[in-house]
C-alpha cells in the first residue's frame, strides 16, 4: 500500500500526477523525513505504470530533494525544508479550477464566490477556537 493517493484524470501525464501526489503528501504531512518509499518495481505494480515512468518519478523526486537514495536503506523521504507559501498553495490548483468552474455554471461572479469562502473560512475558523 503506498503512503500517497493518486487518482489519474485522462490528458495528465501520469509521472506528473503521480509526482503531484506524492510532494502533495509530503508538503502536507502525510509523508514525513525518514518514511521509507516503494522501489521502481513496487511503484510500477502498485500503480499499474511501466517501470520506466516509475523511475522517472523516483528520478525526479530525488532530483527536486523530496526524497534521497541511500546504500543499504534504500528511497526514503528527505529531511524537507519547511513547504513555501507558493508551494502549499499549488496544492490548491485543482481544487480551485474546480471552484471556478462550479461557480460560473451556476452563474455566480467573483465577488460571490470571495464571499462564501470568507463566510465557509469564517465557520471553520470559529469550529476550531
Amino acid at each position: 500500500m503506498l503512503a500517497f493517493q493518486v487518482q489519474f484524470k485522462p490528458g495528465i501525464p501520469l509521472y506528473e500526477q503521480v509526482v503531484f501526489a506524492v510532494k502533495k503528501a509530503i508538503v502536507s504531512g502525510q509523508m514525513m523525513t525518514g518514511d521509507k518509499f516503494p522501489s521502481v518495481r513496487v511503484l510500477s505494480q502498485e500503480l499499474r505504470i511501466n517501470p520506466n515512468t516509475a523511475h522517472k518519478i523516483l528520478s525526479a523526486l530525488v532530483d527536486e530533494g523530496l526524497l534521497e537514495v541511500s546504500p543499504g536503506i534504500g528511497t526514503v523521504v528527505a529531511a524537507a525544508q519547511p513547504a513555501t507559501k507558493k508551494q502549499r498553495g499549488e496544492l490548491l490548483g485543482a481544487d480551485i479550477e474546480r471552484l471556478v468552474v462550479e461557480a460560473q455554471k451556476l452563474g455566480l461572479d467573483l465577488e460571490d464566490v470571495e464571499e462564501a469562502i470568507k463566510e465557509h473560512w469564517k465557520r471553520i475558523k470559529r469550529g476550531r477556537l
